[in-house]
């Protein structure tokens, strides 16, 4: 794949030549996937250039004449059925070495190429990735271009590729004019115009996001019309999910993968959500009356008990509503399933090994560094805390009596207070976001670091806009209350409350923003730039081509179920419609830079730079190594950069080899200016003038697609899977002493805390999502794997493995950790251990579903 440093080059291209120009004819072998569909046969021809010689007539490689496809033979692999062609090509005396081929499909199916080997001097293989749908010629009006697997920069490409690595690049960026159509291979840029169907009325209207001061954004892959040539514009949608949405072919699932997501999630949809969907329309069993109805939700003679009533749910009102929320081939097979036995889902972690851990103090603060959302606590740099309205209403009487025997300076001094705050950017929303039965706050939650390295609560502030009499605006005053910890008693009772009031702030963050803004959102800027201005020969697009795999078609899904008017997470976060606004305005502090892990640990004041310290190669001290996010992060975030720095050391000799490659330039040119063009003035940006930039900027990016991405979602069933321990949304506030509603409170607090959860419907769709989202796919290739095929350079086999090596090292590492008894956070009163950055490099194809373990390559469903 990438070229080997020789001082014998010359005299091996001349032998390879003369090898050619003596035989005339070059044999290789062509595997295409079969998806249930006949073979092309001899309706594909393949025609190859040369990489040596140039067609003067042309400027182009030399080409050869057609072969066609005849006589596939049909193997079976690891449920992979495949149809292997020989071919023999004739060509000129002269040809050279073959550098790219050009695949012509006359027949009416499009088919998926997986490879093409070609076989010249003394059964050397050149060795063509292919692994694309190749669409009928008479729709794409053109051949397809591949070229092999070797690697070069732009100023070293050979001489006969050159006009065609320019052509290739050029043809996928499309002109902005065209309506998309399914084979299309363009590559084009546009807003968060398509979350909503302005037609459907003003409630249904979501504003536009980027392009604008007010509503910045990342850009989304163009799929459908040609953008506004004016201000973004809200462009119409279907009322039903659009699964089969537009996205360039080579970024969408796999047949079998699109099945099994599919699959997953009617199963969860007819075990958690059809069975209580009467709840829709009956308001007097819309919640849940004890803490068994929500365990009975997993188990499996609940499964039998509603198995016999699913058919008859599933007609009227229901069947109705229903059939509007999805399209019509997915509602068939879910009105299909709810007619067969039901699936059993096992009990989220949360409550499996302890049904109490998630009223557990001790364990509320450690989620907090090792649950699902670990990377929003940071070190209180001022007590009281300061907002945008001021200072927080908690005082010193409120902690100082809760500090281990400190004092509040000593434990400021000594990093001991932390803070989860979750206050000013929800405070402007709040008066828009309480209506319709929600009653949210804005919070802030102190914590204190004990000698153990465990997170003690502190404090609870909970705060609503106020009034003022000067201005008539709530905008600019605050009522706010103070909870503390208590063990019994109605003190103990109105904590639990004032606890789940921050977990359904904590979880909103985590969706919107961890999750989906600082993962999926802001990684595709990146993907679109690379497909645009780095050609498939070079090796950065190597480099980062498994990292990208299948996740514009998952945010285009996400654009179709979650994320748009009325879609899933409208339905379940306490944000509600103003959901997408909320992750807008995130996004005006969102750095590329500081989500590299130490920056983002040091920002948040939990570890201090140490960048001289020859033991200590990720630069930065953890404030306490007890942190398992930032522990394991901080290992698998050095894998990664060691891995990438071997990788462009093969490549890059030194700063002015970053600065001359044309197509890294203007690569993180359009990132920055179109892709992030919200954010095209801020400073931060590295300047990719050196190869430590791009190092930087590659490590970062890398992280975000595994590493990040893993440990903010595939623990969401373990931790959000029990809406006990972390409800999305709250339909009551926290009643004042005096009030009817203090009075109930009384008589029974915990049907209180219960019927302040979300309703049955919405916690059962909250449910299934999580199931859905937590599952790895049977086909995942996880961090540290990738086809040995892909890459012939024994160099970067060598730096591969290594890094493979490196994650196994990890692994072990990880395993004693969880082992280690003074590690406290490791697993805590839930008895969970920490997994999720556990890479899981063994794993293939095997170990699939809800497994809380491994990092995958990409950032997909």
């Amino acid at each position: 794949m990438f070229p080997r440093e020789h001082s014998s080059m010359k005299e091996r291209v001349e032998a390879v030549q003369s090898k050619l120009q003596r035989e005339n004819i070059i044999k290789g072998k062509v595997v295409i996937q079969n998806h249930g569909q006949s073979g092309p046969g001899k309706s594909a021809s393949v025609q190859i250039y040369s990489s040596t010689t140039v067609d003067p007539s042309t400027g182009k490689g030399k080409l050869s004449a057609k072969a066609y496809l005849k006589h596939g033979k049909s193997e079976g692999h690891e449920g992979t059925k495949t149809r292997t062609y020989k071919i023999k090509l004739h060509v000129e005396p002269d040809f050279g070495i073959p550098g790219a081929f050009l695949m012509k499909n006359q027949h009416k199916h499009k088919f998926f190429l997986e490879s093409v080997t070609l076989e010249i001097l003394d059964n050397q293989i050149i060795y063509f990735d292919c692994r694309s749908w190749v669409y009928p010629f008479q729709k794409t009006k053109s051949e397809r271009l591949f070229f092999s697997s070797k690697s070069y920069l732009p100023n070293h490409t050979p001489r006969a590729l050159v006009e065609l690595r320019k052509l290739e690049l050029a043809s996928l960026r499309g002109d902005g004019k065209q309506e998309r159509k399914e084979w299309d291979r363009i590559y084009e840029y546009d807003y968060y115009n398509d979350l909503c169907n302005p037609d459907e009325g003003q409630e249904h209207i979501r504003p536009v996001l980027g392009g604008s001061e007010l509503h910045p954004y990342p850009r989304r892959v163009r799929t459908g019309h040609p953008p506004s040539n004016t201000e973004p514009s809200t462009k119409s949608r279907t009322e039903t999910i659009n699964l089969d949405i537009y996205v360039p072919p080579d970024e969408r699932f796999s047949p079998k993968k699109l099945s099994e997501f599919i699959s997953n999630s009617i199963q969860a949809t007819v075990h958690f959500i059809i069975t209580e969907a009467e709840s829709l329309f009956k308001q007097d069993s819309s919640s849940v009356e004890s803490f068994d109805e929500i365990h009975d939700m997993f188990s499996s003679k609940r499964s039998k008990a509603v198995e016999g009533k699913a058919k008859d749910k599933l007609k009227g009102k229901v069947k109705e509503k229903l059939k509007k929320l999805v399209p019509d081939v997915l509602f068939k097979e879910i009105t299909y399933a709810g007619k067969e036995d039901f699936v059993k889902f096992p009990l989220p972690q949360i409550i499996t090994e302890n049904e109490l851990a998630w009223r557990n103090d001790e364990e509320f603060g450690r989620q907090m560094l090792a649950g699902t959302n670990p990377a929003r606590i940071q070190s209180l740099q001022v007590f009281p805390p300061e907002g945008r309205n001021g200072e927080s209403t908690i005082d010193a009487s409120h902690i100082e009596h809760n500090l281990d025997g400190l004092t509040l300076r000593q434990a400021m001094d000594g990093w001991r207070i932390l803070i989860l705050d979750h206050h000013d950017y929800l405070m402007p929303y709040l008066s828009k976001i309480n209506t319709n039965g929600i009653c949210a706050y804005a919070s802030r939650t102190l914590f204190f670091l004990r000698n153990d390295a465990t997170l003690k609560p502190l404090a609870i502030e909970l705060s609503l806009p106020g009034f003022s009499e000067d201005t008539g605006s709530s905008e600019d005053t605050e009522v706010s209350r103070v909870f503390l910890p208590a063990k019994q008693g109605t003190e103990a009772a109105l904590w639990q409350l004032a606890k789940a009031h921050v977990a359904a702030n904590d979880s909103a963050y985590h969706q919107l923003v961890s999750h989906w803004l600082h993962t999926h959102a802001v990684v595709e800027p990146f993907i679109i730039a690379t497909r645009r201005q780095l050609s498939v020969m070079h090796p950065i697009n190597w480099l980062l081509r498994p990292h990208f795999k299948d996740t514009m078609h998952t945010n285009a899904l996400a654009r179709s179920i979650l994320i748009n008017s009325r879609g899933i997470l409208e339905k379940t976060l306490f944000s509600g419609e103003i959901s997408m606004e909320l992750s807008s305005e995130l996004y005006k502090e969102w750095r590329f830079d500081e989500q590299a892990l130490p920056a983002d640990l040091v920002k948040r004041g939990l570890a201090l730079e140490d960048p001289d310290n020859p033991n200590n190669p990720t630069g930065v001290q953890l404030l306490f190594d007890d942190y398992p996010y930032a522990a394991d992060g901080l290992d698998i975030w050095h894998a990664i950069k060691t891995w990438v720095t071997d990788f462009c050391s093969l490549f890059y000799k030194d700063d002015s080899s970053v600065n001359s490659d044309v197509e890294i330039q203007a690569w993180w040119s359009e990132i920055q200016n179109v892709g992030h063009g919200d954010k095209r003035n801020d400073t931060w940006w590295y300047k990719m003038t050196t190869l430590s930039d791009l190092t930087e900027a590659l490590t970062t990016l890398i992280w975000i697609t595994s590493g990040l991405h893993a440990s903010v979602n595939f623990g969401q069933y373990a931790y959000s899977g029990c809406p006990l321990n972390r409800p999305m949304l709250c339909r009551k506030f926290i009643p004042e002493e005096g009030t009817e509603q203090f009075a109930e409170f009384l008589i029974d607090p915990d049907k209180y805390y219960l019927n302040m959860l979300p309703g049955r419907f919405e916690m059962s769709l909250g449910i299934a999502l999580t199931e859905v989202l937590s599952k790895h796919t049977s086909n995942e290739v996880y961090l540290g794997q990738r086809p040995l095929l892909e890459c012939s350079d024994n160099r970067v086999q060598q730096k591969f493995k290594k890094f493979n090596e490196h994650l196994q090292e990890i692994e072990k590492k990880i395993i004693q950790r969880n082992k280690d008894p003074e590690f406290k956070n490791r697993s805590g009163p839930a008895k969970i251990p920490y997994e999720l950055l556990y890479p899981d490099t063994s794993s293939v194809g095997s170990k699939w579903g809800i497994t809380g373990k491994g990092i995958p390559n990409s950032i997909s469903i």
